[in-house]
């Protein structure tokens, strides 16, 4: 693998006029000095613009001029950099060319893609290269999956440490969140639901549980009746009697899970069977509030499905580029907790929470702390390379940096 000193910059910033994009570029100008930062994208102008805005720290930062169709320009920011960082969605139309050059040049990357079908063709096309170069190709390091695998990831590590056996039902439920919807996010709907509109082998990946699997043929078979259907109807939960709804994000972190059991030899457990939900109280407004959760959420798909009722959602909802303002982004938050039982029978509640809006300013940070774990962290990150998820590329490495930056990951046996 490339030595973390060994190229001119430590981490490039890709797509940092855009408004994620400035939020890691400060973030990381304010976390670490010290790096080594480039930022690039398509415009010198706007990209000289942010620089500016930075602060001192960035003053010196050069600008990397790299369009996400032009395939030579983007070899050459891969090659001069120890770690890329891109939030330049949606990453099924922009990315695949920077994550070639990546896994092509050894250089590690990471992004904040909530894609399925991007993921699968990044496995499918660029596992072996980053493997035999020693790039490590991290999908999904921001709010899209990283609460969610790290959460997992410590819970197990949690009753192996104890000696409590592997996981089996394990559940995560949102207990609380508050933060704005995501233009980048919602374009990524639009883009995936044009896809899978024409190509039936694109469905079948989507609707798979399993659908990001390395090996499909080591896990369970589909079917309507599995254990592992992602789809929750309003229900209470049994460890805490709480009504439950489903996640508009479960569909994707669900499948980013289950990759890294698979990734780490089912470490979790051949029988660990996940799911994630929303977490709506014990009131007997909860089922009501379940139910109009489940409605939205159909209703939302079903309405960008058609063009008509696409055209006024389009009115309606944010545009890529788009987010909340400093005091919005200030004032969100999410709390998560995850449940899970052993075979042993014990029973796991980890916590997971942060302050800041989820999916901007939460999200700015866990992307920034995995740039600079995969920068930096050199020898405590596991020896692996190829297409590979939070969990296994940075591990107990970067829950560790999370919590010094002010979040929660506090796995803990649980009685009820």
């Amino acid at each position: 693998m490339a030595n973390e000193r060994s190229r001119d910059l430590d981490i490039v910033v890709y797509g940092a006029t855009g408004f994620v994009g400035r939020l890691v570029a400060g973030y990381l100008a304010e976390a670490d000095p010290g790096a080594r930062i480039g930022l690039a994208g398509r415009s010198e102008s706007k990209l000289a613009a942010v620089r500016d805005s930075l602060g001192p720290a960035a003053a010196e930062w050069p600008l990397i001029i790299a369009d996400a169709a032009d395939p030579e320009a983007l070899g050459r920011l891969a090659g001069t950099t120890s770690v890329v960082a891109s939030t330049v969605g949606p990453y099924a139309k922009y990315g695949l060319p920077l994550v070639e050059a990546c896994a092509a040049h050894g250089t590690h990357y990471a992004d904040l893609t909530g894609e399925a079908l991007f993921v699968r063709e990044c496995v499918d096309r660029f596992d072996a290269p980053a493997r035999a170069s020693g790039a490590r190709i991290v999908n999904s390091c921001g709010f899209d999956s990283v609460p969610s695998d790290i959460g997992v990831y410590e819970t197990y590590r949690f009753a192996a440490d104890h000696d409590l056996g592997h996981l089996t039902d394990t559940l995560l439920v949102v207990t609380g969140m508050r933060g704005g919807f995501s233009g980048g996010t919602v374009d990524s709907l639009r883009n995936q639901i044009d896809v899978i509109a024409d190509d039936p082998q694109s469905r079948r990946i989507v609707a798979d549980p399993f659908g990001l699997s390395p090996n499909r043929e080591l896990d369970p078979p589909r079917g309507k009746d599995s254990p592992h259907n992602d789809s929750i109807r309003p229900t209470r939960n049994a460890a805490t009697g709480a009504w439950l709804g489903p996640f508009v994000m479960a569909p994707f972190n669900t499948r980013i899970v289950r990759r890294s059991n698979a990734l780490l030899d089912y470490a979790y457990g051949k029988d660990f069977r996940y799911r994630e939900a929303v977490g709506f109280g014990r009131s007997p407004l909860g089922p009501v509030l379940a139910g109009g959760m489940a409605a939205g959420l159909a209703g939302l798909v079903a309405g960008m499905s058609f063009a008509p009722s696409r055209a006024v959602l389009d009115r309606l909802l944010p545009d890529p580029g788009e987010g909340p303002g400093e005091d919005a982004r200030r004032n969100g938050y999410f709390r998560i907790e995850i449940y899970a039982r052993t075979d042993s029978g014990a029973m796991l509640r980890t916590k997971v929470s942060a302050h800041g809006d989820p999916g901007y300013a939460a999200t700015s940070v866990m992307l920034g702390e995995s740039a600079l774990s995969l920068a930096f962290d050199g020898e405590a990150l596991p020896d692996r390379a190829g297409v590979l998820t939070p969990a296994t590329a940075m591990d107990g490495a970067l829950a560790d940096r999370l919590r010094l930056a002010g979040f929660t990951c506090h796995p803990e046996r649980y009685r009820g």
